[in-house]
């Protein structure tokens, strides 16, 4: 049976789908623990001496290498070629197409021009290459955190006896020796063990240690991380030592099975929050170009009589009603983002997270190392009625000091809390010496060591799970007399015990026994009759600053849900201690019974979900972000890995595992959730500064659109020519490259953000109308006062030299106001408080619009003017230009107020 469940778990390999590949390697790690060592290292074809070399390059082509499956690294053509791929450039890619058929289908040859399509190249080449070199700065930090110092193991080699080799080296059927402080370098079936503990936060998440041993000890029914005779790559030792012989590597350990399904799942990344308004917003705009141009050609051909000129003119309406900038704003608002975030020491893997990690509102976490130390504090030491007692503590030293087992995470704690409390402590350790001791096992759940001093009486000092202590003592210490230990005492001892645990708290009993009879042999028998003088109390804390970071997430609108494979006792206590509400907590169990409608409702409910598997909180994310949220996840661990690729924005940390960090997007350099608050701000600012962008450019161009409209019905002449309107957009988006440096008031950062195309849509319907409305009051003022005076008559009255002289002072009057206006607008509509006062654009800003002003206004006067039909403008215009740009300012000011009045947003 046990050679047939090898044999099939070796052959499905290759191909299977992952979840019976979870499956069969489950079924092969279960018989492989119910198997004797001799009956197992028979199956292999492996000896407890060691394998020979042979035998290594055997197994290593039959079971493969012990590698973790990793995401290739595309090649540079394909990362350079995916830098363009976006929506945006898509829309204007579509433009500059249809550009050059007309051109050259249908315009004379006198009239073909490539302006168009060269000026949107080059947008769409710098925006390209702005987010290629960004993504591969990122991608370069990235790749390097995974440049670790080699860490190596000791295997036994058949005629080398015990051999220091990389991990990677490692094969099934090797014997590895563990000890204190190793890394398991795969999954080990162990052969003999001593005191051995081992952490398996990494794939469980829970940080309590856990005791493996030789023999089997947990039942069928326990998960395969809970059988005591097996160990798995991404633990470590934390105190003992143990001989096991490999039964996987590679991807077919448990770990490696995580990073398949991560790897697997990185060709068809998920749609994040940054994707789908991302795609919204272009399916606004193809929709309005859609219905604009259609009605733009219709018009202009009609009152014109030229279709070429009107499609051609339609063109330049598309490429006017589209942001041109768009993709080169939004990469260079993400560029600084991540240039921001760097500073406080994040790394950014993929470009658009930014956004999406400010528009998280609720962010998931693991426990252990992120709300707490992830290290062992001893935090009480009572007497028997729960008062503090420094002799409880200095008996709980002598013993962790004295015992010679390699110091585990409690021993530690005792010791440097004894010297915390009494620096004298240490004169203990010379007033006394080692006599005897019977070592921890699982089964006792104590350790007891015997001390003497020079008058030879001995006394041992016993400490062990406090169920156990109550169960081999006879009497108490109380107020330094011995009484006997009634069962009222024991009851007030274990409520006690209860409640601690119910803090969050594992607790240790402390016992002693006057010259126990078995000195020098002693045994389990001497265990009893004991007196108990007091109990431990450990923690793994809560870190330093950990309340105060959950309170700035509050404050900025994020919730904190603590998803864990933690107990629930231990996880809601921290998160009640940091100010995460416990008073609803969820176990996996729980979870599990429940239907799709019910999961997500008690997901919702409940702040900490504790006891939960990799596949429990990848499904926890997943019904969150069915719900409407935008859900960011901050892991570490193999058992993180899956809910990060589920989230919208995955965050890890740089001594994460490798799988955690290939699933995030963001890595931190610190672990610290303050740094992720300012990351979330830093996130927002730079959505909002993109979204002031889009919506002062869509909202700017479709009121030109309907002016243009107007134009074309009610003006003898196109207001202005196409390369006119398409140099217009560009000196206009130019001046708004500056944005991501802009400053954002703070109350638009204090809850989370998102790309949302119908707050677009209102805020374009709402204020691009109040543009057209002065465009309309200056096309009858330059129709009617301007050029008339320019020209020295009106228009029906002019011969064609004068009506080109005109014309050209005509769109050379409305270029100039478009420019001055759109200008005016950015100032006015970027903040909902007192313009120029209360609020002031970023320098950068301000000083390239006013060259971008100062470049239209003087344009017509240039030799360059007349080169692009423009006429120089009389004195009387600028009078004009005072007084129009002046009322539209009143206009969009109280169009900008009525608009916020009925719920709209500006950014």
């Amino acid at each position: 049976m046990l050679l047939a469940t090898l044999l099939a778990h070796v052959l499905a390999r290759p191909s299977r789908p992952a979840a019976t590949a979870s499956q069969a390697g489950a079924d092969w790690l279960r018989h492989a623990a119910e198997a004797s060592p001799s009956q197992l290292l028979e199956e292999l074809g492996a000896h407890e001496g060691g394998l020979s070399e042979d035998e290594v390059s055997s197994m290593r082509a039959f079971w493969g290498e012990n590698r973790l499956a990793r995401s290739e690294r595309p090649s540079l053509a394909r990362r350079a070629l995916a830098a363009f791929v976006d929506p945006f450039v898509g829309i204007l890619l579509l433009i500059a197409a249809v550009s050059v058929l007309t051109d050259w289908v249908l315009a004379r040859p006198e009239a073909r021009d490539l302006t168009t399509p060269a000026i949107i190249a080059v947008m769409v080449l710098i925006s390209g290459t702005l987010r290629f070199v960004q993504e591969e700065r990122s991608g370069d930090a990235a790749a390097a955190l995974a440049e670790m110092v080699e860490t190596t193991c000791s295997v036994r080699r058949a005629g080398a006896g015990l051999v220091e080799v990389a991990i990677d080296e490692v094969v099934v059927g090797d014997v590895v020796r563990l000890s204190s402080g190793d890394l398991v370098p795969a999954d080990l079936r162990l052969i003999s063990s001593r005191d051995l503990f081992v952490s398996q936060s990494a794939l469980t998440g829970e940080s309590e240690s856990v005791e493996k041993h030789r023999e089997l000890g947990a039942g069928a029914g326990a998960s395969v991380t809970d059988l005591d005779n097996l160990v798995f790559l991404g633990s470590s030792v934390i105190s003992g030592s143990a001989e096991g012989v490999v039964i996987a590597t590679g991807a077919a350990t448990l770990l490696g099975a995580t990073a398949a399904d991560v790897v697997a799942g990185e060709g068809r990344r998920r749609s994040t929050a940054s994707d789908e308004g991302v795609a919204q917003t272009s399916r606004l705009l193809v929709t309005l170009m859609a219905l604009m141009v259609p009605a733009v050609v219709v018009v202009s051909g009609l009152t014109k009589g030229n279709w070429v000129d009107a499609l051609l003119f339609s063109l330049s309406v598309a490429v006017g009603l589209t942001p041109e900038m768009l993709p080169v704003l939004v990469t260079c608002c993400l560029g600084k983002g991540a240039v921001d975030l760097s500073r406080d020491k994040v790394i950014v893997k993929r470009l658009d997270a930014i956004s999406d990690l400010g528009a998280v509102d609720v962010l998931c976490c693991d426990k252990t190392g992120t709300l707490t130390e992830d290290r062992v504090t001893l935090e009480l030491h009572l007497d028997v009625l729960g008062r503090e007692d420094a002799g409880v503590l200095r008996a709980a030293f002598l013993n962790s000091f004295f015992g010679t087992g390699v110091k585990n995470l409690v021993d530690s704690a005792i010791l440097r809390r004894a010297l915390e409390v009494d620096p004298s402590a240490e004169e203990l350790c010379a007033r006394y010496d080692l006599v005897d001791e019977l070592p921890f096992d699982f089964e006792r759940r104590r350790i007891s060591v015997v001390v003497g001093d020079e008058s030879g009486a001995t006394l041992m000092i016993c400490k062990g799970a406090i169920e156990e202590m109550l169960g081999v003592c006879s009497t108490a210490e109380v107020d330094g007399e011995e009484v006997p230990l009634s069962p009222e005492l024991e009851a007030d001892v274990s409520a006690r015990a209860a409640e601690l645990a119910e803090r969050g708290m594992r607790v240790l009993g402390v016992a002693l026994r006057r010259e126990p009879a078995g000195v020098g042999r002693l045994t389990t028998e001497d265990e009893r009759d004991m007196t108990l003088v007091g109990c431990l109390a450990f923690l793994d804390p809560p870190k330093a600053g950990a309340a105060d970071a959950v309170a700035a997430l509050a404050a900025h609108g994020v919730e904190t849900k603590v998803l864990t494979g933690d107990s629930a006792r231990v996880a809601a206590h921290v998160c009640r201690s940091i100010g995460i509400p416990a008073d609803v907590v969820v176990e996996g169990s729980e979870l599990e019974a429940l239907d799709d409608g019910a999961f997500g409702r008690r997901v919702r409910e409940a702040s900490v979900l504790a006891k939960l598997s990799p596949a429990q909180k990848a499904r926890v994310v997943g019904a969150l972000r069915d719900a409407g949220h935008i859900v960011g996840f901050m892991g570490d661990g193999v058992n993180d890995a899956a809910a990060m690729g589920a989230s919208d924005c995955g965050i890890s940390v740089d001594s994460a595992v490798d799988v955690a960090r290939e699933a995030a997007d963001l890595i931190l350099l610190e672990k610290d959730l303050m740094v992720l608050e300012r990351g979330i701000v830093c996130g927002r600012r730079t959505l909002a500064n993109m979204t002031k962008y889009v919506k002062m450019t869509v909202s700017s161009n479709f009121g030109n659109i309907f002016s243009v409209l107007a134009a074309a019905t009610l003006l003898p002449f196109l207001p202005m020519s196409a390369v006119q309107l398409l140099l217009l957009n560009l000196v206009y988006d130019v001046t708004c490259t500056a944005l991501p440096w802009d400053s954002v008031d703070d109350e638009l950062v204090r809850s989370p953000r998102r790309w949302d195309s119908a707050s677009v849509r209102r805020f374009m319907v709402a204020m691009g109308p109040v543009s057209s409305v002065f465009d309309l009051l200056t096309f009858a003022a330059l129709f009617f006062v301007v050029c008339p005076g320019v020209t020295g008559a009106p228009w029906a009255e002019l011969d064609a030299g004068g009506r080109a002289l005109f014309v050209a002072t005509f769109q050379a009057g409305w270029l100039v106001e478009s420019m001055w206006t759109q200008t005016l607008a950015v100032h006015l509509v970027r903040t909902q408080r007192v313009p120029f006062v209360e609020s002031r654009a970023a320098w950068q800003l301000s000083v390239l619009g006013a060259l971008g002003v100062a470049l239209v206004t003087a344009l017509p006067f240039t030799p360059l003017g007349p080169a692009l039909d423009l006429a120089p403008l009389p004195p009387t215009y600028f009078a004009l230009l005072l007084a129009i740009v002046g009322l539209y300012a009143a206009a969009l000011l109280l169009a900008r107020r009525l608009f916020v009045r009925r719920g709209g947003t500006l950014l």
